[in-house]
């Protein structure tokens, strides 16, 4: 269609297959062209009007009601929402009450009619933010679909009414309890109903009834018929739903009731009904069924012996989806079951070997017979031993699918575990288990013929390595398992199998290799690929023939000579036996074929050189190198050879290794700009001109992703102040377990810590005697449990913070800065955008943030800031939407990480070295980066035993605990707490301060949501925390909600605003606040500050301000808090 007019007052068919086209292939956009001329309201119309034509073609009519299904909630999107659902419900009604002709109108109509209707009033409801509810046209639906199913037992139109049901079911799925007040209308019906629809009314009884009793709705009873059917009224508790969030009363009367005992009996009747019907179920009918009537079960407190009873036999069924809800009957109902595990084993077992059921089936069962026996061993381990029962039926049979096989070989490897464990059956014996795996392992024989790529290959392989771990799996992290694997009769039988193997069929190395890395990779079975390396180095390299095939081998000793474990003379030998081979053989015809082979070997012995020390290797590696460097045919071998000995003999062994690794690539180096020169390399040439260096942070720039705060530009850094011996020597804060002198710290600063000699505390006086109430006691144990978490950075690597931050340049003033003098004379070469390579960025900082690690980028395009950069004229090739993929380029993501040594801003120092396009070097210093008091806000640490649910209580006691610990007159300022790694210990020395914000109560939460909700453990008081909850953006935190006699925070008696305090001990003794119309609550915000200190807030929140109280353990802190908390809560 290529133009449509102004307007359309009615569609073609033609045209309303070509409307239909455009949506399908483009969406809504593709359709976009038609509102030019028809609105969403006259498309609903025009469709509606030749859904009750009589010429307009019957398929076509199908069509357009799935597309207005498919397309409703972008076509509909008007106001107008209830003249909409009045037109497709009136139009419904004609449609339903049309005679049937065969030719306008039929029964899939009819059908398709109710469920696309039924699917654009859940649409058009449910657009927006919540779920609407427009009573009088879903009204009207509900009653034309009861009027359907209020007709049992009529045959003609079984299935319309069938659907009808499922319409219903739906709406009742969407609006819980929509149908509640007419269950005994629909009770009578699912007694009248005998033809197949009898599935539809009865799982639109059972829906309805699992809502009333998941909503808890107080019903007067099910069996009443007092509310007529039709017409239907909704609810008042469905009506509700569309009110707010504050709801109505006549609503919540109806909601979380406890159910009468009339109630309950009248339920269980209705349950004890359909129990007896599930042999009209279809299979999906049967899942809907059970997934509803488990929680029903176990809400109305029924036996699960019925259950059991009705629905085991569905086991002996042929559909896969019986036997589902039998064994999820079973893991639900575990205990009633407890007879018969064995025999749904068996049944399992026989179904995978049902030769006519499809084979996904008979997976399946292998795999639910897997799951099944786990399942029910959590309970009871020895009720592992009913698969050795069935260990004869798990051997693959000749014309079994590679599938099947793999997973009957794993069921085999899960029958040997079982009996090399002390649970095994009497009479089978550790041999038993090689003879399991001999048989079994005929089925795929076949891969020693196979390619090493060929799948059966690695299905033997996977088998292999199965058997081999045995019970060593992941899950099992005790070390004994695998060396009781090594000892075990089944493991010595595959390892002289695996030689046999690569002796026999050396294709087979590179995948024996695979295997013994998936085995060196993994930490548990880490020692299971070392054995498996020395068995090969003791058995097959005696065997090896001397020959050129012996090539094939060389993946293989790659590994042995990468392991330390396994001792390299032997392999030394055979590649010294190797290489006079190749000098005897050596011909005009075998000349590449020894250089290729004798630069294998000197690669095996590089390799060897870096993972062994070299007096472990010196006798055996330096004959064959000198051999090798005298004798070999070839000049570039004898040559590297000649090097690896002069190394050998001449340097160290660190030193050794050092130099043979590859190292990084130097800065410097950059490839040509020209894509079709590949031979023309540049070489890096310095910059003379210091100019270029100096103005190089005015065009390029690192920056914050996310601005700061607060731009402080300064810090206070305190010096550690060495204390005499007669003072404490926990008074510093960290402390060493063992005796140091002064000297450096593990990151090599100097610190003036005074560690008391022995003999100096043996003549100090000693401490009083503490005693400490069971309060004190607790608060010490959280604390001593919370600092194990915590790293000593003088130890062991410390708590890292990261500044994401993103580089750029602008392009023309780089062009003017390091543009060639090629470039220059050349004006076109202008117009294209530079680029600089291999980019270094080095950080430095004067604050105590340890050492910073530089960052690498290999390429930045520069950003286009003029016109002549978008000339067209060009032939290059450009890719569609450049302009974002320029931009992609013109800015690259940078990572800064620092380890804070105290909490404090500063600014980190930046120097770049990177390579323009013609190889000049680009160095110079770069505006730095400030990092503010809030980069070093962390979550606080947790240990692994406490559970994901249990965190918010374990945060709220924590702050408790260091509110405690830092407060004035806190009673643990002696105490000491070792920190993770137990060489360094922390004491608290607190320091108090408060700050009075004048911001109104909706700003104030507004910002602590912003920007502390990940800090924050606990919201006190019920008018801030309903508020707080409301918001949805505090999340995993305890909700506090206590009356004035239980609080043990301030408060002000005139109900005013919240006032500063001015005595040191005025906010802890006798003062509480009162949750009144003025005083919400408090937020309580714990915040940890690396390497090891907290900073924790109580905001007290009132109407017109907010009162915050602050403690922390690094009393300098302070300094950088109030700025902060200014500029978050004034500006």
């Amino acid at each position: 269609m290529e133009r449509l007019p102004s307007r359309k007052n009615h569609l073609t068919v033609q045209e309303w297959e070509s409307l239909i086209d455009d949506f399908q292939q483009g969406g809504f956009h593709g359709g976009e062209k038609w509102f030019s001329s028809i609105s969403p309201l006259s498309l609903l119309d025009l469709a509606l009007s030749s859904l009750l034509k009589k010429d307009f073609p019957l398929s076509l009519k199908t069509y357009l009601l799935i597309f207005l299904d498919e397309f409703a909630d972008q076509i509909f999107t008007s106001d107008d929402e209830e003249q909409l659902l009045s037109k497709l419900i009136e139009t419904l009604k004609v449609v339903i009450q049309s005679p049937i002709d065969g030719v306008s109108i039929n029964y899939t109509l009819k059908e398709q009619m109710l469920v696309s209707v039924t699917s654009i009033t859940m649409t058009i409801h449910s657009i927006g933010a919540r779920v609407r509810v427009h009573k009088p046209q879903l009204e009207g639906l509900v009653a034309i679909l009861l009027a359907i199913i209020n007709r049992p037992n009529h045959g003609v139109d079984r299935q319309t009414r069938a659907v009808a049901c499922e319409c219903l079911r739906e709406l009742e799925r969407e609006y819980p309890c929509l149908l509640a007040d007419i269950v005994g209308h629909l009770w009578g019906l699912c007694q009248n109903e005998r033809t197949h629809a009898s599935q539809s009314y009865l799982l639109l009884l059972l829906q309805v009834i699992y809502h009333i009793v998941d909503c808890k709705l107080n019903v007067a009873s099910v069996f009443s018929t007092a509310v007529p059917l039709v017409p239907f009224n909704v609810p008042p508790w469905v009506a509700t739903n569309d009110v707010g969030d504050d709801g109505g009363e006549e609503g919540g009367l109806h909601f979380g009731v406890e159910m009468s005992s009339s109630a309950s009996k009248e339920l269980k009747r209705v349950m004890a009904f359909l129990l007896e019907w599930p042999k009209v179920f279809t299979p999906c009918g049967m899942v809907e069924f059970m997934s509803m009537l488990m929680p029903l079960a176990i809400g109305l407190e029924l036996q699960s012996s019925l259950l059991k009873v009705q629905f085991s036999g569905l086991l002996y069924s042929y559909n896969p989806l019986f036997w589902h809800v039998v064994l999820i009957l079973c893991r639900r109902f575990l205990d009633t079951f407890e007879d018969q595990e064995g025999e749904y084993c068996r049944r399992l077992m026989l179904i995978s070997k049902e030769a006519q059921l499809p084979l996904v089936f008979r997976l399946l069962a292998l795999h639910w017979l897997l799951g099944f026996v786990d399942l029910i061993s959590e309970k009871d381990v020895g009720k592992k031993s009913l698969v050795i029962e069935m260990r004869s039926n798990f051997y693959p049979n000749v014309y079994d699918a590679l599938a099947l096989k793999s997973l009957k070989l794993d069921l085999l490897a899960f029958c040997s575990v079982i009996i090399d464990s002390p649970m095994s059956l009497e009479g089978v014996s550790g041999e038993s288990v090689v003879k399991y795996f001999e048989d079994g392992f005929v089925c795929v024989s076949g891969f020693k013929w196979l390619p090493p790529w060929s799948t059966e290959t690695a299905v033997a392989f996977r088998t292999f390595y199965k058997f081999l771990i045995g019970a060593s799996s992941h899950s099992n992290a005790d070390p004994s398992a695998s060396k009781a694997v090594m000892e075990s009769a089944i493991f010595r039988a595959l390892q002289s199998m695996l030689v046999n193997l690569l002796l026999d069929f050396q294709k087979l190395v590179p995948v024996a290799v695979a295997l013994i890395d998936r085995l060196l990779s993994c930490q548990q079975h880490c020692c299971l690929g070392e054995k498996l390396l020395q068995t090969v180095d003791e058995h097959l390299l005696s065997k090896v023939i001397i020959n050129y095939r012996m090539s094939s081998y060389f993946l293989l000793f790659d590994r042995i000579g990468k392991n330390d474990s396994v001792p390299p003379q032997r392999l030394l030998e055979l590649l010294t036996k190797f290489t006079i081979f190749l000098v005897e053989k050596h011909g005009p015809d075998t000349e590449l074929k020894s250089w290729h082979q004798g630069s294998k070997v000197l690669g095996i012995c590089r390799t060897m050189l870096l993972h062994h020390h070299s007096s472990r290797l010196f006798i055996g590696l330096s004959r064959l190198l000198a051999f090798t460097s005298l004798y070999f045919p070839d000049l570039e071998v004898r040559d590297n050879a000649r090097i690896y000995l002069r190394m050998l003999i001449c340097v160290p062994g660190k030193k050794l290794r050092n130099m043979l690794n590859l190292g990084d690539q130097l800065v410097g180096i950059s490839p040509s700009s020209h894509a079709n020169s590949l031979y023309n390399i540049q070489s890096p040439r310095f910059s003379d001109d210091l100019k270029k260096s100096r103005s190089i942070a005015s065009y390029v720039h690192l920056e914050r992703v996310i601005p700061l705060l607060v731009k402080q530009s300064w810090s206070l850094s305190l010096p550690v102040i060495g204390y005499s011996v007669d003072k404490n020597p926990v008074a510093n804060g960290i402390k060493n377990g063992e005796s140091q002198m002064n000297g450096k710290g593990s990151d090599g600063i100097r610190t003036t810590e005074i560690v008391v000699p022995d003999n100096k505390r043996i003549e100090q006086p000693q401490e009083p005697l503490r005693v400490m109430d069971s309060k004190i006691s607790e608060i010490v144990d959280i604390l001593r449990q919370h600092f194990m978490c915590i790293p000593d950075f003088r130890h062991m690597l410390g708590i890292k913070i990261r500044i994401s931050c993103f580089l750029r340049f602008k392009s023309e003033p780089f062009n003017r800065v390091w543009g060639s003098d090629s470039s220059k004379e050349d004006g076109s070469k202008l117009d294209t955008l530079p680029a600089m390579y291999g980019i270094v960025l080095k950080f430095s900082s004067s604050a105590p943030y340890g050492s910073i690690p530089s960052f690498h980028i290999p390429f930045l395009l520069g950003e286009s800031t003029s016109k002549s950069f978008q000339k067209k004229d060009s032939m290059d090739i450009v890719p569609v939407g450049s302009s974002s993929s320029e931009k992609s380029v013109s800015k690259s993501p940078v990572t800064i990480e620092l380890e804070p040594r105290e909490p404090v801003p500063g600014l980190v120092d930046i120097s770049l070295d990177a390579n323009a396009d013609d190889g000049q070097i680009i160095q110079g210093k770069l505006q730095g980066v400030p990092v503010g008091i809030e980069d070093m806000f962390l979550k606080t640490f947790a240990p692994a035993e406490i559970l994901e649910d249990e965190l918010p209580g374990y945060y709220a006691r924590l702050f408790d605990a260091l509110w405690e610990a830092c407060g004035a007159y806190s009673n643990t300022g002696r105490e000491t707490f070792s920190l993770k790694g137990s060489k360094g210990f922390a004491a608290i020395h607190g320091t108090q301060s408060v700050k009075l914000l004048e911001v109104p109560s909706a700003f104030a939460i507004r910002v602590v949501e912003r920007h502390l909700a990940p800090f924050v453990v606990g919201v006190v008081g019920g008018p801030l925390v309903e508020v707080v909850k409301d918001g949805g953006l505090i999340k995993d935190t305890a909700w506090i909600d206590v009356s004035s006699e239980e609080n043990d925070l301030v408060t002000n008696p005139d109900g005013g605003p919240l006032y500063l305090t001015y005595l040191t001990n005025e906010d802890d003794k006798g003062r509480k606040l009162t949750i009144g119309k003025t005083n919400m609550g408090c937020f309580l915000v714990l915040v940890f500050l690396p390497p090891r200190y907290h900073l924790l807030f109580r905001m007290e929140v009132s109407d017109v301000s907010t009162l915050v109280r602050i403690r922390t353990d690094h009393w300098p802190c302070l300094a950088y808090i109030d700025e902060y908390l200014e500029t978050l809560f004034l500006s």
